[in-house]
């Protein structure tokens, strides 16, 4: 299967030669993607806006891809703040209710001095026809 590249809007894809997502193999890795308004590229402040608004850039990602949020089989999550760790833990219960990807999430810091989460995924197409409940 040859490689597929998806992109966003996102300056840095083009600055740094990365795609937001990588399709091969039925495979699709989607790049961290830190909390910008997919729309304004604007950092929100808040810890929750910054992760949903990566999910949103994810989600339109993986749609791209012939995937969705029911393939993922890892997820991967970077943290500023220690405190944000309970508002991660129930976004990511709403986004990954049935499907329970595997997870890691590591405390750090980012180059982007307001951002707050960075979110990356890995996801199967069609996998997650059989996830078991």
């Amino acid at each position: 299967m040859s490689r597929k590249h998806v992109f966003s809007s996102s300056a840095f894809e083009e600055k740094a030669r990365y795609a937001r997502a990588v399709v091969q193999d039925g495979w699709v890795f989607v790049s961290g993607t830190m909390g910008q308004d997919p729309d304004t590229g604007k950092m929100p402040e808040d810890f929750t806006a910054q992760a949903r608004n990566s999910f949103a850039v994810i989600e339109r990602a993986l749609a791209e891809a012939g995937s969705g949020l029911e393939d993922v089989v890892r997820c991967g999550v970077f943290l500023k703040r220690r405190e944000d760790v309970s508002a991660l833990v129930g976004l990511l219960a709403e986004k990954f209710d049935r499907v329970r990807p595997a997870n890691t999430t590591v405390l750090c810091e980012f180059p982007a001095p307001d951002a707050l989460v960075e979110i990356e995924v890995t996801a199967r197409i069609g996998g997650g026809r059989d996830a078991d409940s």
